[in-house]
């Protein structure tokens, strides 16, 4: 795996020691240190895995994996890239790998059925809180919607679903896009670096996921309009 020395990815989240200072103390052993990077990165990389595979548990060992592939790699990091970005290089060649061997032996079907768990506690906006487009079907509304309760409740919990449903149902390149751009918060230049894919394509891959997701909630958001509400 090469070193990538286009644009670099920022750590969010805690704040941690220089790169120099990670690995070295990873090619000693720091077990505190590696605990610090589980924390700090291990939720994106699940993320980021789950784009490629069929489920929750698979994307799980896909990170843990790629958290060996780290410690056994860590010799030969060159740091021609920021760590990050190599650590999430590992990651997606994981992904990538495990989500390819398991569509030769899983039905189609099951890789569009939606069996992901939504955690309301994570931030759509993603750790970096980037900016949002007006056609990303993610961000949050100009106008607060004034749903009640407990319906809104449930409406709001049927709203996530439907979307991680689409987003499981999006091409595998479609949903790692959307996912790092506007689950995670990276700029075009870091998502370009790391997938290795042209601004243009980016902006392709971009403006498709957004626009069935888009579609998606709004052919509920219509169906749902024309329920009566329950008492």
């Amino acid at each position: 795996m090469r070193d990538m020395p286009e644009a670099d990815l920022q750590s969010p989240g805690p704040a941690l020691p220089a790169d120099d200072v990670v690995v070295e103390a990873l090619r000693c052993g720091d077990e505190d240190m590696f605990a610090a990077l589980l924390t700090a990165w291990s939720p994106g990389m699940l993320q980021v895995a789950r784009a490629y595979v069929a489920d929750e548990h698979t994307a799980e060992d896909v990170v843990q994996d790629a958290w060996v592939g780290v410690l056994r790699g860590i010799d030969k990091f060159e740091a021609r890239s920021a760590l990050r970005t190599w650590v999430y290089r590992i990651v997606i060649n994981r992904a990538k790998t495990r989500g390819v061997n398991d569509a030769r032996t899983v039905p189609m079907t099951s890789l569009t059925t939606a069996k992901e768990d939504f955690d309301p506690a994570v931030d759509p906006g993603g750790p970096r809180g980037g900016s949002r487009g007006a056609d990303d079907p993610l961000a949050p509304p100009r106008t607060p919607v004034a749903w009640p309760s407990p319906e809104g409740e449930i409406l709001a919990l049927e709203v996530h679903q439907h979307i991680e449903r689409a987003l499981g149902s999006l091409p595998a390149r479609q949903r790692v896009v959307i996912t790092l751009r506007d689950m995670q918060g990276y700029s075009s230049d870091e998502v370009c670096a790391l997938l290795e894919i042209t601004a243009a394509n980016q902006r392709v891959l971009l403006h498709r996921a957004r626009a069935s997701l888009r579609g998606t909630l709004d052919r509920y958001l219509t169906a749902q309009s024309g329920k009566e509400p329950t008492r």
